[in-house]
């Protein structure tokens, strides 16, 4: 049995774990994860406290499904990339995009790394995981030895959780050490922040956003050659399970309130 032992942000990872099972088990699933059923029904809690609002469901199964089909656009132009995935939490996207040649690396706390081994599986040919923090410098001895390759780094529902100053310090990071690499991360509005805060309060979830961004080219800002290559919003595709929802997009406030932002950091030497 999994015990409901984590604490603060590794907690959330149960959220995005049991919306992807129950959307799975839906008919018109917009993504499909038996491994994350597999996961739920070994466990000895009732999780249904984190069962999320409709739009909010919808929105995160959107959210992941974007970043699986930047994965691929980004594998596609460059098969024999190195990708690495901060807070990969309990997710399975290197099955779902692997093309036979990517160098993957999943990253995550170390009590994280542990449910992985023992519920999803370890290490084996290009599949790597490394147990730690993606602000501090050790995971970068382990993606060294690809260095000569093209780089996609990925953060889903992580950069929030942290503040603007650990988060610009990452993304100059890779920036100096990285150059040329591509970023993929999410991000909200600080209105959001203060509305999901108190979701997570009263779902009894421990963790609390910190970072908001108001605007995808705020982030060139923070350092030269930071460029904003695209930004998705959850209103840009026509996706009929959004459609008693739409009415949002009519309110910046709403419509464009968290979205997907790719960047390049730098040039490639």
């Amino acid at each position: 049995m999994i015990q409901q032992t984590l604490d603060g942000v590794s907690e959330t990872l149960l959220i995005t774990l049991y919306t992807r099972a129950i959307e799975s088990q839906q008919p018109d699933a917009m993504l499909k994860d038996e491994k994350a059923v597999e996961i739920i029904t070994k466990m000895d809690s009732d999780l249904s406290r984190l069962k999320l609002q409709a739009h909010d469901a919808v929105a995160l199964i959107l959210r992941m499904r974007h970043f699986d089909l930047l994965a691929r656009e980004f594998l596609a132009h460059n098969p024999r990339a190195a990708v690495v995935h901060f807070g990969c939490g309990l997710d399975t996207r290197f099955e779902r995009v692997n093309n036979g040649r990517v160098e993957w690396f999943d990253l995550d706390l170390p009590d994280v790394i542990e449910l992985r081994k023992r519920y999803i599986g370890g290490e084996s040919g290009r599949y790597h995981l490394i147990s730690g923090s993606a602000f501090e410098d050790a995971w970068m001895e382990a993606v060294n030895p690809y260095a000569g390759r093209d780089f996609l780094f990925m953060a889903e529902g992580v950069f929030p959780y942290f503040e603007e100053a650990q988060v610009k310090a990452l993304f100059l990071k890779i920036h100096d050490h990285f150059p040329g690499s591509e970023l993929i991360c999410d991000a909200h509005t600080p209105f959001v922040i203060r509305t999901d805060n108190l979701q997570l309060a009263l779902s009894g979830v421990k963790a609390r956003l910190r970072w908001g961004l108001k605007h995808g080219r705020d982030v060139e800002k923070w350092g030269e050659g930071i460029s904003l290559l695209e930004e998705w919003f959850y209103f840009d595709d026509p996706e009929p399970r959004m459609a008693p929802f739409r009415w949002m997009r009519h309110f910046s406030v709403l419509g464009k309130s968290t979205g997907i932002f790719h960047y390049r950091l730098g040039k490639q030497p």
